[in-house]
């Protein structure tokens, strides 16, 4: 039985994971010329037909709204969103695409919540990410804030947060019992972000706690290197969650 598990193991990871299992990507930057993602519609075309290529069935592009940076709002997003949709038509393109965001957490946050200004995906999801540099003390009422303006919120790939490495698994559930989403990045599992986000990664899928992986695509450069890592062995402990992009087709 032990050389039969070592044979099978050692021809699954022979094999690259199918991203046609996810079905749906909720994380990238494919709206031209408003972030720091796609800069022009050749770029966006370019990357969706990547998309295409590895089995995606729909993506769910999430420009930044970051106040001092990207001032994004729900008009310009879904303006640009029907831009692409018309060039996607016009070329026959077999993808859809929906657009949300990826929410900055700042002190403008809590304004767009209770004014439900607020661009969402699924069943009322809200993508939205942290510092780099420090964790936000009011974490706790920023879900609170969202749960009771009946959002559920999304954080974006927790594994990239260098002052969460230490915190563990139970704090991940500590969040989660409160009714926050975990959204991990699928380049973190190639060693494209460095070994400590791997690591922490890794972390997530052992214990379980992711509910939604992404590309984060910018450029198509990021649909490549993930191409190319797809035999590792944690892109196929993906297929044992039960990830909510297979609900959103």
């Amino acid at each position: 039985m032990g050389l039969f598990k070592s044979l099978f193991q050692s021809k699954k990871n022979n094999t690259p994971f199918d991203l046609s299992d996810l079905k749906v990507d909720v994380h990238s930057h494919l709206i031209p010329g408003i972030d720091d993602g796609s800069q022009s519609m050749e770029e966006s075309i370019g990357m969706l037909l990547k998309f295409v290529d590895l089995g995606y069935k729909k993506v769910i592009t999430t420009p930044h709204i970051m106040q001092d940076h990207y001032p994004n709002n729900p008009d310009i997003i879904k303006d640009g969103l029907e831009k692409v949709r018309e060039e996607i038509k016009k070329l026959n393109i077999p993808i859809s695409i929906e657009a949300a965001a990826e929410y900055y957490f700042d002190e403008f946050l809590f304004d767009k919540i209770k004014n439900n200004d607020i661009l969402t995906f699924g069943e009322n999801y809200v993508l939205f990410e942290f510092s780099f540099v420090s964790i936000p003390h009011n974490v706790d009422q920023l879900i609170f804030d969202f749960k009771t303006n009946n959002y559920t919120p999304i954080l974006a790939h927790y594994e990239r947060y260098p002052y969460l490495f230490e915190k563990g698994p139970e704090y991940v559930q500590h969040l989660k019992d409160k009714g926050l989403k975990i959204q991990l990045n699928l380049n973190s599992l190639t060693g494209h972000y460095g070994k400590a986000i791997q690591k922490q990664a890794e972390m997530l899928i052992d214990n379980k706690l992711v509910d939604l992986v992404g590309t984060d695509c910018h450029r198509i450069e990021h649909l490549k290197i993930l191409e190319s890592n797809l035999k590792g062995d944690y892109f196929h402990k993906l297929s044992d969650l039960d990830l909510l992009n297979r609900r959103l087709s």
